[in-house]
């Protein structure tokens, strides 16, 4: 039970509740201190009022010669005269003990001389009221010195008394008109406060508005309007959506690649299938072609955990990798009767991956190979460091003698998916993977007329090491 009742709730919620609680114990000490204040107020204003009194009955005070107290003519306040009313006064002398009108019938607490020239307030003090009932009363109590003419002095005390229940009954009204106000306001703060907070939380819905969109497909990325506190939260969202966007990307490229390399193998074994070719011939072709499947299959995974290409790797030689690859090409299109020809230069190294070699190649050539009408040519060279400065490169060119690509489609060519005629069987694969690879390794590629064979000319550079 602990557990569901402590469970993490909504952020509205607990704003809510938090600042509900706040509200309330700050209501609840407003209201404790207002009343404590209107309670001393109250008492004060009592006190200066019992005081006059007191000061009004001083100054109307008379003694005969024989020292004995001569009663006020007039009381100060009509309530003084009327027996039961709940406003009394008492004077206490050396020679007896006086009360007003209002004073006889109740008990009231003893009056017992002060000192010359003191004052006390007390109270509540206990009290039978003329009826009977119990009471209190608030008493001030104040001595004086009479003097008369020949210097003689008389010290008495005048005691001031007041029922409770008039001011009992105004802090009641006091506090039923304080708790009701602020309760009030509290449901008024409430009702702000959580208006405040639906505003305040308002991007919040956004963002779980637009990742919903995101999730349905809706939207491809959330949008960059966001508080600055959410900024952090939304680019990481952002950031991962195009990070997992890219990995399903790369994972479909790669099985994409992975088929188109091995095409060519396979298509390589159904044409020696369907040939005249020995059994001892089908098994060397086919131990041949299974090792270049198994090493294409290795490669693409390889690059799928890395997600790139190593640079400047061990130099690997080109013409071994370049003669396996059109011997398989060169049986796959044997009706076409295509020639390729090779100009290697010797000293020149593929620095790099040699998987990355073989799809260079494999997808140049087998590309020259589909659109030539008899001739390929195969050229690798080494261009020297120019006289600015500039990195050595590698130079892998491939032409053929077909119809060749406009300039205006080459682009298109280069897409992922696009074939440079629809008619044509393929993928459209190869020369992207080819473009990828070439990017990979810092390098460039560029699509030409070819000037000594008339067609397409396909040229692959990679920086050398320096």
């Amino acid at each position: 039970m602990a557990d569901i009742f402590w469970r993490p709730r909504s952020i509205a919620t607990r704003q809510l509740l938090a600042a509900g609680l706040g509200l309330v114990a700050f209501l609840a000490l407003v209201g404790v201190a207002l009343d404590r204040a209107f309670i001393d107020t109250a008492e004060s204003n009592l006190k200066v009022r019992l005081e006059s009194f007191a000061l009004a009955y001083a100054a109307g005070m008379e003694f005969d010669v024989e020292g004995y107290l001569v009663p006020p003519y007039r009381a100060p306040d009509p309530r003084l005269e009327r027996p039961g009313s709940g406003l009394y006064a008492q004077m206490s002398v050396p020679s007896g003990h006086w009360a007003s009108m209002s004073a006889q019938g109740p008990e009231l607490p003893e009056a017992v001389a002060l000192p010359p020239d003191t004052d006390r307030f007390e109270g509540p003090l206990p009290m039978q009221n003329i009826d009977g009932s119990e009471g209190q009363v608030y008493r001030y109590a104040r001595s004086f010195v009479w003097t008369d003419g020949r210097g003689r002095e008389i010290p008495y005390t005048i005691y001031v008394m007041e029922d409770t229940r008039p001011l009992a009954a105004q802090i009641n009204v006091f506090r039923g008109a304080l708790w009701v106000y602020l309760g009030s306001a509290a449901i008024i703060l409430l009702f702000l406060q959580l208006l405040a907070l639906r505003w305040s939380l308002s991007p919040l819905r956004q963002v779980v508005t637009e990742l919903d969109r995101v999730k349905d497909g809706r939207a491809a990325r959330m949008s960059d309007y966001h508080p600055r506190e959410l900024e952090p939260l939304t680019e990481s969202i952002n950031a991962l959506i195009e990070s997992e966007r890219k990995n399903l990307e790369r994972q479909r490229n790669t099985l994409a690649d992975l088929a188109h390399s091995l095409k060519t193998p396979l298509a390589v074994l159904r044409a020696r299938v369907d040939s005249d070719a020995t059994l001892p011939e089908l098994r060397e072709d086919l131990d041949i072609q299974l090792h270049r499947m198994n090493s294409l299959v290795s490669y693409q995974l390889s690059r799928a955990a890395s997600g790139g290409h190593k640079l400047f790797a061990a130099p690997v030689p080109i013409l071994p990798h370049a003669e396996q690859i059109v011997v398989g090409l060169e049986k796959i299109y044997a009706s076409k009767g295509v020639l390729c020809e090779f100009e290697i230069d010797d000293e020149a190294c593929f620095l790099g991956e040699t998987g990355d070699l073989q799809e260079l190649l494999g997808n140049l050539l087998e590309n020259a190979f589909k659109w030539a009408k008899s001739r390929v040519l195969l050229t690798v060279a080494r261009e020297p460091t120019g006289k600015d400065g500039s990195r050595g490169r590698l130079l892998l060119a491939v032409d053929d003698d077909g119809p060749g690509i406009p300039a205006d489609k080459v682009a298109g060519v280069l897409q992922r998916g696009v074939r440079g005629d629809e008619r044509v069987q393929g993928h459209g694969i190869g020369l992207s993977i080819v473009q990828d690879i070439t990017r990979g390794y810092g390098g460039e590629l560029r699509v030409d007329r070819s000037e000594e064979l008339g067609g397409a000319r396909f040229e692959v550079r990679l920086p050398l090491p320096r």
